[in-house]
């Protein structure tokens, strides 16, 4: 098992350790997309040298202290976070709330024109997009076929976050979950299983 905090968890009964080597080695690969799932999630406590996660990769942060400063700041450089902070006593509270509002502003940008492109290409219709903090759906289409997404996905790669707006842009020709769903969705997206279950892995 992967955990957030404790890495590679071996459960069940004892082995030795050259037994646990080999488990490890032969799971390489599920343990290491596991890694990848938690580390997308994961940013509980952030400080210099802390990771966030964005469009699917993990970047460092670097806490700037500009004493002149008058609230916490999120800049994102391509290759780490800068976080401008009046000092170090700054409450984690505020730097979490500038850190969500970074993701919110970047999810409003850049989400947006993903799903008109997407829905040219596929040639469904849709009446608005609406970009919103959810804390159990990653998306969801309403009755009058308006498209809702979750500020988080912008921490997902594009792969998914394809996905997700394709899941949803079908749900504005069928609603449910069905047989016929899947099978229109599978025209669009032929590997949906693969990335759904990746989709179910992710906890928010």
């Amino acid at each position: 098992e992967v955990e957030k905090h404790s890495g590679v968890v071996l459960k069940g009964k004892p082995v030795s350790g050259e037994t646990a080597d080999r488990m490890v080695l032969k799971k390489a690969r599920w343990i290491l997309a596991k890694l990848d799932v938690v580390e997308v999630v994961s940013h509980d406590h952030i400080t210099t040298g802390s990771r966030l996660p964005y469009l699917g990769k993990s970047y460092y942060t670097k806490l700037v202290v500009v004493p002149t400063a008058d609230r916490v700041d999120v800049v994102f450089t391509h290759s780490q976070f800068l976080i401008t902070v009046p000092s170090l006593r700054v409450e984690q509270e505020t730097i979490q709330d500038a850190v969500n509002q970074f993701y919110r502003e970047r999810a409003l940008e850049k989400l947006p024109p993903r799903v008109e492109k997407l829905a040219r290409k596929t040639g469904f219709t849709h009446q608005g997009v609406q970009i919103r903090r959810m804390t159990r759906r990653w998306g969801s289409c309403t009755a009058t076929n308006r498209i809702i997404l979750n500020t988080e996905a912008i921490k997902l790669p594009y792969t998914l976050i394809d996905y997700l707006i394709v899941h949803e842009l079908v749900h504005t020709k069928i609603k449910d979950h069905s047989r016929s769903y899947w099978s229109l969705l599978a025209r669009y997206v032929p590997n949906w299983k693969a990335l759904d279950e990746r989709m179910q892995e992710l906890k928010m």
